[in-house]
Parts: C-alpha cells; structure tokens; sequence
C-alpha cells in the first residue's frame, strides 16, 4: 500500500499534461478493479497463496518498472500492472482473516496496516524527493521492502482448502442477497475518494497542508479499526449510523478541513462493520471478498468522478450537499 501511494507526491515528474497525471493515477484502481473479484472466485477453487505470491510478485515488478520508466506510458503500464497485483492480494488475504475465529480483531489489524502503509506512502517518498533530489528513491525504497513479503510467500504454507463449488451461482446469489452491503461500500469508500478529490480545488490551500490533512484522514481510519476490532457490536447498526455521522462529516469539509478526520474515522467503522457482516459467509468467503474490494474500488473511481462533474456543474457547494445525502440513503437501505 505505501508503493500505491508512493507515486501521489511526485506524480507530475512522470507526466507533464494534468490528462496524463490522472490516467497513472487512476490506472492502479482499475488494476485492482478488473482483478480483485477474478482472484476472489479463483482463491476459493484453488487456494489462497497462489494468488498473494502472484500479486506480490506483480508488485515487486511494477515497482521496479515505475522506478526505471522514462515516459508516461511505461508509468501507467505499471501502475496498471500493480493495480492487479493489489487486487491478487487482497481479496484472498481478507478472505483468510475471516475465516479466523478473532476475525474482528484481526481484520483491525489488516486494514489498520494498510492505512498506514497510505501514510508512510506519501510523506517518506515526498521527505525522500527533498532530501535526496530524487523524486523515484521513495519507490525504490518500498519496492525493495515489497521484496520480503514476496520471498516469504514462496515459502509459506496453508492447509488445502477444498473447493465450495458452483462460483456462478454463489456469485448471483451473494450479488442478491447482500446487494445493500455493496452498495454501502461503493458509497462509504467512494465519499472518501470525494473529499480527496474535490478539496484541494475548493478549498485553495497549499500542497503541503493539503498532503497533511489527506494523510491525516488515513491515520483516523487506523485509530478507528483499531478501536472497534476490539469490541462486539452490531455490524448493519454501526453501519447506518456511519453512514449517517459520514454525511454530517462531508458537510463539515465544505467549512472545515477537520472533516477529514471525521470521514476518516467513520469509513474505518464502515469497513470493519461490513467485513463482520460478510465473515458470515462461510463457503464462498473467496467470493464474497471479492465482492467487498471490487465495490470499494468502484466507488474510489466511480464517485469521484461524479462528485467533479457535478462540482463543474452547478459548483462544489452543491457537489458536497449531493455526496452527504448519498451517504445518507446507505442508512435507509440497510437492511
């Protein structure tokens, strides 16, 4: 996670044109989109590791392809290529924490490291930039860290899990029956992706402060799926009163950066909440984690996307107001 983000604070030494920065940087997401619900459906037939190993090798080789592109279209090739090797990786890894009996806690744990892997992602490669004149040494330096997870993999064992079977059925019927957990990621994920997206223009501030505050929505989800792994509760509830607190928390943004923090810390509570709900699925986990990062992903890319054309539109005022009361139709539905 911190060589996804390790590209964010010298994005415009790969690319000259504003088109080209947004292609490499959205070229990760749809990597991870096109692969995380194929590697899903694939980790329940024929096991996890395969997948990691393959999705942890493709990361160790965009790294290394990113750090040595010279051109824009090499860094979205890579950025691409290690958009897959996320989505190889996640999906069977959430898949085998659920599985786990302390899946809550754990699952706190996971995600907790992720985030931080965001954090260290953008402001060691920026410190790096500075202090080293080089604006890739941040990529060289996690791609090189991607190494040991990668070797570890090739020697690391796990019981044969046998196959569940009928992947198109289960995959409709999961689709079916839980379509309102898929629908609160795409929207509790996605608003994320929104204020990340529309705040720097709107608000005006400086790079650095603005990196500050992003980062510092990262660091609130640690605090939060930390926090709540740690207790029982009622995962639909903490859920729709996410979902309503998050709406709050985007018109907080539209006056105060310290909104951040407060979406932050909700879609923390959103993510363990969901995973907790969905770690009842027992036979088709692959599956069903699949499902959950293929609906993240699609909302980082989808509302983003539609909260700026709308901001281009009839302006951001009214962009923030629409994002808060999507969020707000998560609580209604939730069933």
């Amino acid at each position: 996670m911190a060589l996804s983000n390790a590209i964010v604070p010298v994005l415009t030494t790969f690319a000259s044109e504003s088109s080209w920065e947004g292609a490499i940087y959205a070229a990760y997401f749809l990597g991870a989109f096109v692969s995380t619900l194929p590697s899903g459906i694939l980790s329940d037939r024929y096991g996890r590791l395969p997948l990691m190993r393959i999705g942890l090798a493709l990361t160790v080789a965009s790294g290394i392809v990113l750090f040595s592109s010279g051109d824009a279209v090499t860094a979205l090739v890579a950025r691409f290529m290690e958009g897959i090797g996320a989505g190889l990786f996640v999906s069977p890894a959430l898949s085998r924490i659920n599985r786990e009996a302390d899946h809550e806690k754990v699952s706190g744990y996971f995600m907790a490291l992720m985030n931080a892997g965001f954090v260290l992602g953008l402001i060691v490669t920026g410190v790096l930039a500075v202090w080293l004149d080089q604006p890739a040494a941040g990529i060289l330096l996690f791609t090189m860290l991607a190494i040991v997870p990668a070797a570890a993999s090739m020697i690391a064992r796990e019981p044969r899990i046998p196959s569940a079977g009928q992947d198109g059925a289960a995959f409709f019927s999961l689709v079916k029956e839980y379509r309102w957990i898929w629908y609160s990621s795409i929207v509790l994920v996605g608003i994320t992706g929104v204020v990340t997206s529309l705040y720097p223009k709107y608000s005006g501030r400086e790079p650095d402060i603005l990196g500050f505050w992003i980062a510092g929505m990262s660091v609130a989800t640690i605090l939060a799926v930390l926090l709540i792994s740690r207790f029982s509760f009622d995962d639909i509830l903490v859920i729709r009163v996410s979902a309503i607190a998050m709406a709050a928390g985007v018109i907080i943004t539209l006056f105060s950066p310290i909104g951040f923090l407060v979406i932050g810390f909700l879609a923390g509570l959103a993510m363990i909440a969901q995973m907790g709900f969905l770690s009842r699925i027992r036979e088709h986990q692959g599956i069903a984690m699949g499902l959950f990062s293929t609906m993240s992903y699609l909302g980082m890319a989808l509302l983003p996307f539609l909260a700026g054309l709308v901001a281009e539109g009839p302006g951001f005022f009214i962009a923030f107001c629409v994002t808060a009361i999507v969020a707000g139709t998560v609580a209604v539905g939730m069933k």
